[in-house]
């Protein structure tokens, strides 16, 4: 990995959280063991569900809360029917369970100087978003293609960073954190057979971003992967378990930015 770890580059460690849809559970326990371990967080970038998590823990919001939400949550209950004009449905309901829970906010009201990657599906260009509203920026990050509705910011149509980045490593990087904790939702993934056409998309999906949104993992100085490739994208049935795995893989790994806390 690039940097060695000391005391003084502590103030500075950035953490990016990767996207994976209902996969993203596992960032709720590598949260938990940067909870227990006292890692001082500075930056958080997220994309898709990462950016949805980060958004959450960069307000402040406590571990345990964002693990009650990450328990309740089912795919219908962020999603729409929508009529089919640029997707077939809209996470409008997404972006209403970002203001229930931390209200109308904007990047500069972050706890934690936070950044979300989206992708102009226009002219496929990867956009960094870290200033003004926070709810919009995160249903763009989150925005499957085809599936749901670009969403509009200045001008631009923007759907999932997922498309070119897998882990939000230019997000965490503009954000000038010292050192980078990136959590990767998707080695060794698992395909399964399709039952119906939203299956169909999410294996293509799937199979797009293994081959197009790769990292300079070596410009990430701990990388976290849990093993969820047994478990799909839409899968809300083992939330608990991916936590538990998330957390069972981040606990040794982070011991070393641990042992130089302050």
């Amino acid at each position: 990995m690039s940097n060695t770890l000391t005391n003084t580059s502590t103030k500075g460690i950035g953490l990016a959280l990767g996207g994976g849809a209902a996969l993203g559970a596992a960032h709720v326990g590598v949260l938990k063991a940067i909870d227990e371990l006292g890692i001082p967080i500075e930056y958080v970038a997220g994309t898709s569900i990462g950016a949805l998590v980060g958004a959450f823990y960069a307000f402040g919001m406590p571990v345990y809360e964002i693990e009650e939400i990450a328990l309740d949550l089912h795919w219908p209950d962020v999603s729409t029917i929508t009529l089919p004009k640029r997707g077939l449905f809209s996470n409008h309901e997404l972006g209403e369970l970002l203001d229930s829970r931390l209200g109308d906010v904007r990047f500069s009201d972050a706890e934690k100087s936070l950044a979300v990657t989206t992708t102009n599906i226009a002219d496929g260009t990867k956009v960094i978003l870290d200033q003004g509203d926070v709810s919009n920026a995160v249903k763009a990050s989150a925005c499957i293609p085809v599936l749901y509705e670009p969403v509009e910011i200045d001008g631009q149509f923007l759907v999932d960073g997922g498309l070119i980045e897998s882990i939000p490593l230019s997000a965490i990087q503009k954000l000038d954190a010292s050192y980078i904790i990136g959590v990767d939702l998707k080695s060794e993934r698992q395909y399964q057979e399709p039952k119906n056409i939203l299956d169909i998309l999410n294996n293509t999906f799937e199979i797009a971003l293994k081959h197009l949104a790769n990292v300079n993992v070596d410009d990430i100085d701990i990388l976290i992967q849990p093993k969820l490739g047994q478990y799909s994208r839409t899968d809300t049935q083992n939330t608990a378990k991916m936590i538990d795995e998330g957390y069972r893989v981040a606990k040794p790994a982070l011991k070393e930015v641990a042992s130089f806390r302050k």
